[in-house]
């Protein structure tokens, strides 16, 4: 299962107390590949670094980037199909460049293209994909 986090889901699932911990374990524990660009790495950072603090948004966001487990993907096409946001259209492109199975954002931005068909793209929200998992319902 191949996945892609936006920052508002990744903050959520890194905390250990966080009822979303076992999403961050299970790409640990090689149950779900997570996909990476470099801009997607850029924004964890950056809103890490305000949201926690600096040093931890430096280590977390190098050991995703460093990690064999983590996928990296190379944007080649930039759909721009989300308009409210445009800044949201680089987890979008990432998801659709890498062949993400799904797509994990609590952000309102990303349901004007949940009525498109995408081949395999399935957007959920993190409660969504937490009960995906939880079930083991796999794609």
């Amino acid at each position: 299962m191949r996945i892609v986090i936006d920052t508002n889901c990744l903050l959520q699932i890194i905390g250990r107390k966080s009822p979303y911990a076992s999403i961050y374990k299970a790409i640990e524990n090689k149950q779900i590949k997570l996909l990476l660009s470099s801009e997607v790495a850029l924004e964890y950072e950056e809103v890490l670094g305000i949201k926690i603090n600096p040093s931890f948004a430096f280590f977390l966001t190098q050991s995703l980037i460093e990690n064999p487990l983590v996928e990296k993907i190379e944007i080649f096409v930039n759909w721009r199909l989300i308009s409210e946001d445009p800044d949201d259209n680089k987890f979008l492109d990432l998801a659709l460049n890498g062949e993400a199975d799904y797509l994990i954002t609590n952000d309102s931005h990303f349901n004007s293209v949940k009525r498109i068909s995408f081949s395999k793209l399935r957007i959920v929200t993190l409660k969504e994909f937490w009960e995906i998992l939880k079930h083991g319902i796999k794609s």
